[in-house]
């Protein structure tokens, strides 16, 4: 096994597991920051690094993220308002915060409205709303460019079975609305989907060479969007960071050659940033044999992390002894959650097949580590079997900082009420 894929992991970020687990219970999330530091240093070479919170978008790595000198997008009010706790200002150039979405709800517009958010528009309804109420603002168009890819159908943010973006071939006329509505579009914006591949990915510089040469001179900003995969796998290369931005600083120069005027490179890593730097530990509570099989129950399900359930996503595993030193031989087997719901597996692909992973042996009271999960791990974690949402911890410069408490058993129902008449 790499080093980068132990079997059996003692530390993270220089703390060590059962330190974690004993002080901050399980499950739990970790993230080391010195990981998210070097992803940033790696794409210093963009103008604009714009983190795609959804991924983890916890105060502390935002605030992290905002330290290292990135800026962030946003997908909802809530995205909007955690940027702004996390200290990133409202306005600037360039943009601190911007709303990247495919349509606005009432609340969302309002609080855009009111705080100055500048708006990403996926959609032609959006760039009319706005325009109602904010005309003479400036906006980016994100534009769908016919294709699209990702490590699964539902990453995959291009084409014409995706939601996303304007459809390429109406962004004439979205330029149109735009000027009727008293808006300038200054920027274009391009993601085909999560977990691309680096063919896929250098794709979009040319759809996007097209459509700045169709929006004209007005364009002062591209951004190429997020996508960029990481090594889940033992054995999977890391992409070329600095030949991926050579393919984008190509096209900027040969259209601020045509334009006559600078264009500001964008990049919008969201998984790039996060998703090595986060672990999940788990304790293993059970270890059966049902017929053939091996099975490791462990306290955490797809409540803490989805990704497995909706993907069939793969996240390496890892032993932690509580007393032992010497690591056990591999064995294989199934890790399951506690959740009453038989995809509760970690060890699936795509379609719900489980599949068998090999494991040191461990007893119960050991701690089972789920590896690079980090990006849509917390973030799509549920209440699900009314189980507390899991604590949070960033390791930075070997200290452990506790930025979210574990959800307290009240907080499970205190938004609920029980009507008079069933009292």
């Amino acid at each position: 096994m790499s080093e980068a894929f132990p079997s059996v992991r003692t530390e993270i970020g220089g703390v060590k597991v059962a330190e974690l687990a004993e002080r901050f219970g399980t499950p739990l999330y970790v993230y080391d920051a010195a990981v998210i530091r070097q992803r940033i240093a790696e794409l210093r070479q963009f103008d604009v690094i714009r983190y795609a919170q959804k991924a983890c978008s916890n105060l502390a790595v935002l605030a992290l993220v905002r330290k290292e000198g990135a800026v962030v997008d946003a997908v909802s009010a809530g995205e909007i308002c955690r940027a702004l706790a996390a200290g990133f200002p409202p306005t600037a150039d360039p943009p601190p915060i911007v709303y990247c979405a495919d349509i606005f709800d009432r609340t969302s517009l309002q609080l855009i409205i009111d705080k100055g958010i500048h708006v990403n528009c996926g959609s032609m309804d959006m760039i009319g709303q706005y325009g109602r109420l904010a005309p003479g603002r400036e906006i980016t168009l994100r534009i769908n460019p016919g294709f699209g890819h990702g490590h699964s159908q539902k990453t995959n943010t291009g084409g014409h079975h995706s939601k996303h973006g304007i459809w390429y071939e109406d962004l004439p006329e979205a330029i149109t609305l735009a000027e009727r509505w008293g808006l300038s579009v200054t920027g274009l914006h391009m993601h085909i989907g999560s977990g691309s591949d680096f063919d896929h990915l250098a794709q979009v510089c040319s759809a996007m060479e097209q459509a700045v040469r169709q929006a004209g001179g007005r364009i002062r900003s591209i951004s190429g969007g997020g996508g960029l995969p990481v090594p889940y796998r033992p054995g999977e290369a890391r992409i070329d960071v600095h030949r991926y931005f050579q393919l984008w600083d190509g096209t900027r120069r040969r259209l601020e050659q045509a334009l006559g005027h600078p264009l500001r490179l964008e990049i919008e890593p969201g998984r790039y940033l996060v998703a090595e730097s986060g672990f999940l530990i788990t304790e293993i509570r059970a270890v059966k044999r049902q017929g053939p099989n091996s099975f490791y129950l462990v306290d955490a399900g797809f409540n803490c992390l989805a990704r497995p359930i909706l993907y069939g996503a793969y996240h390496h595993m890892s032993i932690a002894y509580r007393h032992r030193t010497e690591e056990e031989s591999l064995q294989e087997v199934i890790v399951g959650g506690p959740l009453c719901e038989s995809g509760d597996i970690f060890t699936q692909r795509e379609g719900g097949f489980v599949d068998k992973r090999p494991l040191p042996a461990a007893r119960v009271g050991d701690w089972l580590v789920i590896e690079c999960a980090g990006a849509y791990g917390f973030t799509m974690a549920s209440n699900y079997n009314s189980h507390p949402l899991p604590a949070e911890v960033l390791v930075m410069d070997g200290v452990p900082y506790l930025v979210r408490r574990r959800q307290a058993w009240e907080e499970l129902f205190a938004g609920e009420e029980i009507p008079q008449v069933l009292r």
